[in-house]
């Protein structure tokens, strides 16, 4: 089965020589394998022997051409007009469950979640004619999925939907008690932020009033995509309760890129591959465990398919601070905010050295990265060393323009290894032609991280870099910052939320304790093990390794494992 797909908002036929007609061979011997409808290209997939040359010669990277498997062909379940996006099969939820997604951006999980909301209807890859519903209940006679869209169509199914982009909440004109009553709910657990305009509320308070709005409906089936994002740790724990707390008798839905949220969290999970904005493929359901170690492998052995690089988790050994040379070096710091106050305990930073930062919202992490940024100065304390630094903030905003300015205007500033150690790993050059305000939020997110890492500095300091990347994103970008630091002998530090990203990309952890909006103590940099031990032993929360992936795991609150570490004192096994 051969896909062709042509990105639209990359086309520009006006702007080119119809390079992808002029070099077909096809064409060149008079067989239309490719032709212009309606001042667009179009490519018959029929006729098209996949050489790829319209691919290559394409001036804007515009053209993707797929060889599939053939019996994926009676598995198209929607497909975004003629050479658009197909995706191929779906997940089906299950009563007393909760049904996990995974995979990359781009690859189709939302559609996914659309058609079983019923928010789109699946075509089935029918392009040229309207389909309906007694259509796509005929086309799965026999099946449970009749069954479960019959009810869709006939709107026996009551739908609670959670969106991806809850910042679009801020939107919103009036109070969150107004949203609240608005969207019929109580709100429960939100009062204290009862009085406050939607516009003046933080990302993980948006995220909170979003899933309390969906959890508080009655429904029968609920959809959360992303609900972990701008949330910390101890809040993606609870908010991963209360969804579990649905599927006591309902169906439920979630798509999640925390692999240690998913973990905790699913029931059963579907995986999705494919090629970003080309053609995702959803398997069948695995085990949570058995999904997310496949999903690491990058290999499907029952579709002998590989989807990606293997994603591998080390042990770390003890933090070795002997012979390295400091980079930056605090003593005793104090800044207030009103009626907040933050207070640093004294600390060295090293060469080589990846310095995670952990702590719920709310409670300094971003107000120390920016003392350290020289972004805002300590009210008591001084920072020692005059150090070079390059700062990525938690909040990015696009400007004018296409990602090519930014890396061009800022060349000069940018270390000898930043086109094959940072823009080539994270695919900023596919990027390059692109216009920062029409960015997703994940390429945004790439950009401003490859940028941040591109400049040359003595110290990075990375302010959640996981927001709005799909896990396998993550887990690159981590991989690109411990590479740049241990060959350039440079220092980093990241502020994040994600414990699989804090695990792969730290080699020692600063903590943050104390009461979030009213203070905080920063304490460390601490060896990653004794570091996640003090945070963890705060959150009453214990994680174990998996035995196959080395992976961090959730252990079930209560459960015998759980008992037997916090005994101990061993809330984060290396063993």
């Amino acid at each position: 089965m051969r896909v062709a797909v042509i990105d639209r908002d990359r086309c520009q036929p006006k702007k080119c020589a119809q390079e992808c007609i002029k070099y077909c061979p096809l064409v060149r011997n008079g067989v239309e394998a490719i032709k212009m409808v309606d001042d667009k290209p179009w490519i018959s997939e029929e006729l098209c022997v996949g050489c790829g040359i319209c691919v290559h010669k394409c001036p804007f990277k515009a053209i993707h051409i797929e060889n599939l498997a053939d019996e994926l062909e009676k598995d198209v379940v929607h497909q975004y007009g003629e050479n658009g996006f197909r995706l191929f099969r779906l997940p089906l939820p299950a009563k007393g469950k909760v049904v996990g997604i995974l995979g990359e951006n781009g690859i189709g999980k939302t559609t996914a979640l659309n058609i079983l909301s019923g928010r789109i209807i699946p075509n089935f890859g029918v392009v040229d004619k309207k389909i309906d519903w007694d259509y796509v209940i005929d086309k799965w006679r026999g099946t449970q999925f009749a069954n479960y869209f019959r009810e869709i169509a006939d709107k026996k199914i009551k739908i609670s939907y959670k969106p991806q982009y809850v910042d679009r909440l801020s939107h919103y004109n009036g109070t969150v008690k107004e949203f609240i009553e608005e969207m019929g709910v109580h709100g429960k657990g939100l009062e204290n932020i009862f009085d406050r305009k939607m516009s003046q509320v933080a990302g993980g308070e948006l995220q909170k009033i979003a899933i309390t709005v969906a959890a508080e409906k009655d429904a029968d089936i609920y959809f959360f995509d992303e609900p972990s994002s701008y949330l910390d740790i101890k809040n993606r724990l609870e908010m991963a309760k209360i969804i579990r707390g649905l599927a006591e008798n309902k169906m439920v839905v979630v798509v999640e890129h925390d692999l240690a949220v998913l973990d905790f969290l699913a029931d059963i999970i579907h995986i999705l591959y494919g090629k970003k904005g080309v053609y995702g493929v959803v398997t069948g359901a695995k085990s949570v465990r058995h999904g997310i170690n496949l999903y690491l492998s990058g290999y499907l052995k029952e579709e002998n398919v590989r989807f990606g690089e293997e994603i591998k988790f080390e042990k770390h050994p003890p933090r070795e601070t002997k012979d390295a040379e400091i980079v930056v070096q605090f003593g005793w710091l104090k800044k207030s905010f009103g009626d907040f106050t933050l207070e640093i305990e004294g600390g060295e930073i090293y060469r080589g050295e990846v310095v995670g930062i952990v702590g719920p919202n709310g409670i300094g992490k971003t107000t120390f990265v920016k003392m350290l940024a020289g972004v805002i100065e300590p009210d008591e304390g001084e920072i020692e060393k005059e150090v070079k630094v390059s700062y990525k903030p938690q909040y990015i905003r696009p400007m004018e323009g296409v990602v090519r300015d930014v890396f061009e205007k800022n060349k000069d500033n940018f270390h000898i290894l930043y086109d094959k150690e940072v823009l080539h790993p994270l695919g900023i050059h596919e990027l390059y032609e692109k216009r920062l305000k029409e960015l997703s939020g994940g390429e945004l997110q790439t950009v401003a991280i490859a940028l941040c890492l591109s400049m040359e500095a003595d110290i990075y300091l990375i302010d959640e870099p996981s927001a709005y990347l799909d896990a396998k994103q993550r887990m690159r970008v981590a991989k690109v910052i411990r590479r740049i630091m241990e060959k350039e002998g440079k220092a980093a530090m990241v502020v994040e939320h994600d414990v699989y990203f804090i695990d792969m990309v730290s080699q020692s952890l600063m903590v943050f304790t104390g009461e979030p909006g009213k203070h905080g103590t920063g304490k460390g940099p601490y060896s990653l093990r004794d570091g996640m031990n003090l945070f963890l032993k705060e959150l009453g929360i214990t994680f174990r390794r998996d035995e196959e992936s080395n992976r961090p795991r959730v252990n079930k609150l209560n459960s015998t494992l759980d008992r037997q570490q916090k005994e101990i004192g061993e809330y984060y096994y290396e063993i």
